[in-house]
């Protein structure tokens, strides 16, 4: 990883998955959901069931987080690479393919303009491939492991999370029906009871009839819109072609490889651009909405003297107690004076708090 890209990548996964990873609803029976009136414990329960379905689709993914407007990796910008790739995603709108066989065979095709970002997994191989960069990865991967996405998350990823963070600390609502991608869905809406969260509410949409997750959408504390949105604009069952999950690198392509097989499922993961991701543990304090992580000294990698890294540390943040912060409409991520970075759905002051 770039230097320079050091602090979006430290929002990015909060956002996407620790910002709806919340509190949700124990002992979920597996009842039946397609006819009148499930409950929504029947209807998160269902979400289980879906791991092994075949589908093809479009998902589309919006953020406003309230992040200040930074100029783009392009036109002579001094932000470059992988840090305004990020924020990009943060900020903007984009579009996805996904095509899924069961939870052994996925493709994920991110386009960004004139670009194309692609993860594509079949068994235990995984290709990764950057269409801008020319460079492809091949990861061969440790039984029950998780793949990691072309720079988006899918609603069944975001809903998962959700699901298995459970504690009381939520309200529930009843289902209501709603259509999404032309598929009748029931949704349920989950509501914080703390005030001390950035989070409004977490609204999942999940096909009456397979349990799929279809959209979810994260609202902020105070706000109507969505602060963060993911779901399908268009969906069809069914097994997609065998030939979407071989993957060939291009003639002329930069490849690499690691073979992490022999390691356990679960342990580090995978970047986009193949490096595994190690280190101590980051520390959890609090609970529910308002868990604050906090990772140790050196395992953001902190820019020191890159100029662009500084400039985009300046933009985004604002000098507080013990360091610098910045706070978007759903988390905020603290970085001390003596190299740590905290970051959770709460405002800044907590994570001072907390580093305290």
């Amino acid at each position: 990883m770039k230097k320079s890209a050091w602090l979006p990548a430290v929002i990015a996964p909060v956002v996407v998955a620790g910002a709806v990873a919340a509190p949700v609803i124990a002992n979920a029976a597996a009842d039946p959901i397609a006819g009148k009136d499930p409950s929504a414990a029947a209807v998160l329960a269902s979400v289980a069931s879906s791991r092994d379905a075949q589908y093809s689709g479009q998902l589309a993914q919006t953020s406003d987080l309230g992040l200040p407007e930074l100029p783009s990796g392009s036109g002579g910008s001094s932000l470059e690479g992988d840090a305004s790739d990020v924020l990009d995603l943060l900020t903007a709108s984009h579009t996805a393919r996904v095509y899924v066989d069961g939870v052994d065979r996925q493709r994920f095709q991110l386009t960004q303009q004139l670009a194309e970002q692609d993860v594509v997994r079949n068994g235990s191989d995984v290709w990764t491939w950057d269409s801008k960069e020319r460079k492809a990865v091949h990861v061969t991967l440790p039984a029950g492991s998780d793949v990691p996405q072309a720079g988006t998350t899918t609603p069944a990823d975001a809903a998962e999370r959700a699901i298995a963070a459970i504690t009381p600390s939520t309200r529930v609502s009843d289902p209501t029906a709603v259509r999404v991608a032309g598929h009748a869905a029931w949704q349920v809406t989950l509501t914080p009871r703390s005030s001390d969260t950035l989070v409004g509410t977490v609204r999942l949409a999940v096909d009456q009839q397979t349990g799929l997750p279809l959209r979810v959408t994260v609202t902020a504390a105070g706000q109507q819109d969505p602060a963060f949105q993911v779901g399908f604009t268009s969906l069809d069952y069914g097994a997609p072609a065998a030939r979407l999950f071989d993957f060939t690198p291009p003639s002329g392509a930069e490849v690499s490889t690691q073979d992490l097989s022999e390691r356990g499922g679960h342990h580090g993961g995978t970047g986009h651009d193949g490096a595994t991701h190690r280190g101590a543990e980051p520390a959890v304090t609090g609970s529910g909405w308002d868990t604050v992580v906090e990772f140790p000294a050196g395992t953001a990698g902190r820019p020191t003297a890159d100029t662009d890294a500084t400039a985009l540390l300046d933009q985004l943040t604002k000098s507080v107690d013990g360091g610098r912060a910045v706070q978007t409409s759903l988390v905020s991520v603290y970085l001390t004076d003596d190299g740590r970075v905290l970051a959770g759905a709460v405002p800044v002051s907590a994570l001072v708090a907390a580093a305290k």
